[in-house]
């Protein structure tokens, strides 16, 4: 098993308010991944709100059902200028899985994902 460090950034997200837009999408060579930070900035010049999900349809084992849909932060305030760190802790994305981010505003939060890579 190989693991490797990685950062995903994006510098204006989404591409329309309302509309979750895909910031990563776990390979699927890929076994996993740990997301070990998840920052939001603010880059509108007033407060916005902005949401982060997790899509995933995996079915752990032992579990009744497939996993859906889950929110890391909905709706959260953000002042202008200012960040938010939204990770406290660790998350695990398997193969396939799926980080979305949304905005009240378009193009006005800032986005940056620290992960490990399992292989």
């Amino acid at each position: 098993m190989a693991t490797a460090f990685r950062v995903r950034t994006h510098n204006n997200m989404p591409a329309t308010a309302g509309t979750p837009e895909t910031l990563f999408t776990v390979d699927g060579s890929t076994e996993a991944i740990v997301i070990l930070g998840l920052v939001l900035a603010n880059v509108h010049t007033s407060q916005v709100t902005a949401s982060v999900v997790l899509s995933s349809n995996h079915t752990p084992t032992g579990a009744p059902s497939a996993n859906t849909d889950a929110f890391l932060v909905k709706d959260v305030a953000i002042p202008a200028g200012a960040s938010l760190s939204v990770i406290d802790g660790k998350v695990i994305a398997e193969d396939t899985d799926i980080i979305k981010i949304d905005c009240s505003v378009a193009d006005k939060v800032s986005v940056t994902m620290s992960y490990m890579e399992i292989t």
